[in-house]
Parts: C-alpha cells; sequence; structure tokens
C-alpha cells in the first residue's frame, strides 16, 4: 500500500471487519467507535482553539480602555499645564512688585532729574507688564475652570465606556471558563469511548492522528476523504465490500465507505456531553 514502515503493520487489520448497515454485527461497531472517538477528539480540539482564540478578543478592549485612559491623561496634563503656567504670572507679578518697592525706595536719594525721570519710566514699565500679567491670569483662570470642568465630564464618560468594556470582558471571561467546563466534560468521556476500540485500530489512529487530522476519513467514490488521491480499484472494492479496514496509501489515513457505517451515533456526542 505504500505506508511508512511503522505504520505498515496495521494498515491492513485483517482480523477487523465492518459490516452494510442492513449487516448489523459486532463487527459494525469497531469504524462506529472509532468515528465517535474522532467526533470526541475533534470537539475537544475545537474548544482548545477557541480557549487560545477568545482571551486574544479582549486585546482590542485593552487598547480602547488604554486610549481611554491616555485621554483622560492628556486632559490633566492640560489643566496642569494651565495652572504652571497661571503661577508662573502670579510669581512673575510678585517679582514686578518687588522691583516697583525697589525703585520707588530709591526716589527720595536722587539728586538729578534725568534719573529720576528713568527710574519713574521703569517703574512704570514694571506696572504695564503687571497688568499684561493680571490680564493674562484672568484668562488662564477662565481656561482652568473650562479645563476641569471638561475634565469631569470626560472622566464620567470614559467611566461609563469602561465599564462597558470590562462587562465586554467578563463576559468573555464567563464564557471562556464555560468553554473550559465543557472541554473538560468531553475529555472525561475520552477513557471510556477509547476502550471500546479495538486496541491495535486505536493505536493506528493515535499515530495516524499525531500527523494528520481527520485520522478516519470516507472513501468519496475513489478518492481518499482527507488528500483526495485516487484509491486503487482493489482497495476500493474491498473497503467498499467491507472485507478489510484500510489506510490510504498516498496519506496513510484510515477510510470508510460512509454507505457501511451510519455516522448518527458518531454525532451525538457533543449533544450528550
Amino acid at each position: 500500500m505504500g505506508c511508512p514502515k511503522r505504520l505498515r503493520s496495521a494498515a491492513t487489520l485483517s482480523g477487523l471487519r465492518f459490516f452494510c448497515s442492513n449487516r448489523v454485527g459486532k463487527e459494525c461497531l469497531i469504524l462506529i467507535n472509532l468515528l465517535k472517538l474522532q467526533r470526541l477528539d475533534t470537539n475537544i480540539a475545537d474548544c482548545i482553539q477557541k480557549e487560545k482564540e477568545l482571551p486574544r478578543q479582549k486585546d482590542k478592549f485593552f487598547i480602547q480602555k488604554e486610549r481611554l485612559a491616555e485621554e483622560i491623561k492628556n486632559s490633566e496634563e492640560h489643566c496642569r499645564k494651565i495652572q504652571a503656567e497661571q503661577r508662573e504670572c502670579e510669581a512673575g507679578i510678585e517679582q514686578l512688585q518687588e522691583k516697583i518697592k525697589k525703585y520707588e525706595g530709591q526716589l527720595p536719594d536722587i539728586k538729578r532729574n534725568e534719573e529720576y525721570k528713568a527710574v519713574l519710566h521703569e517703574i512704570e514699565m514694571q506696572k504695564k507688564q503687571i497688568s499684561n500679567k493680571e490680564e493674562r491670569v484672568l484668562v488662564l483662570m477662565d481656561a482652568h475652570e473650562e479645563a476641569l470642568a471638561k475634565l469631569e465630564e470626560d472622566k464620567t464618560r470614559v467611566q461609563g465606556e469602561i465599564s462597558k468594556l470590562d462587562a465586554e470582558c467578563a463576559a468573555i471571561d464567563a464564557d471562556l471558563a464555560e468553554l473550559v467546563q465543557h472541554r473538560k466534560a468531553l475529555q472525561a468521556k475520552r477513557p471510556e469511548l477509547k476502550e471500546e476500540v479495538e486496541p491495535q485500530l486505536l493505536s493506528l489512529y493515535e499515530r495516524i492522528r499525531k500527523v494528520r487530522v481527520p485520522a478516519v476519513v470516507p472513501l468519496n467514490a475513489e478518492s481518499c476523504g482527507g488528500c483526495f488521491m485516487t484509491i486503487r480499484p482493489q482497495i476500493v472494492n474491498e473497503i467498499m465490500g467491507s472485507e478489510k479496514v484500510h489506510t490510504c496509501q498516498h496519506c496513510h489515513r484510515i477510510l470508510y465507505y460512509p454507505d457501511n457505517v451510519s455516522l448518527s451515533g458518531a454525532e451525538t456526542i457533543e449533544e450528550s456531553a
């Protein structure tokens, strides 16, 4: 059959036979039980894959929460900058007032008229700077008040959005916990199903599914349902005639003829879990 040496010994199981659905017997359970096990393994694998994917769904929510936190951080920084400029202006006013006091203290001691006028001029310039800074302080006070009001609005809005995101994450966590519980329930059924599969066939199945999934595939006309390569006519006849259990000579998957095996029993695994 062209099977690898490690699979060749079990490629044809002469002691195992299965019968057409209208010839029900003990041997008919051989592939049905194996298909049940494969369906269970498929469901378990699906659960494991979803367990990996579900937490990734929270990534977008984490990104949104970071964006919202950055938005609040920027608003708070804007408020701090306004306050810092206001304090700077107020400190500048105090310095200018000190200079004015200093100049005014020098006036009585000035004898020359030109020097007196120069000091008066300097005092006037300092007062103008104070006036400009006071106007700027008023503007900054209004701006700070508006920025604080906006910050509070932003915090309320952002908190609401974060609450919704947290609820979404909690829902994902709940789904994940339910999925894990479901997967464990399925895994608990596996030992029992393994006991129902002939040991030699089970060993072959386990080896195949390590490299190819699914390990058991239908014979579609004269082609393998796994790799879609053509199967030799003699092998096709033996599979269709329920004479032997065969594997594909190309991909080495176990083959079965759908009309010979009822899949209804194999399809109830997930529903009974």
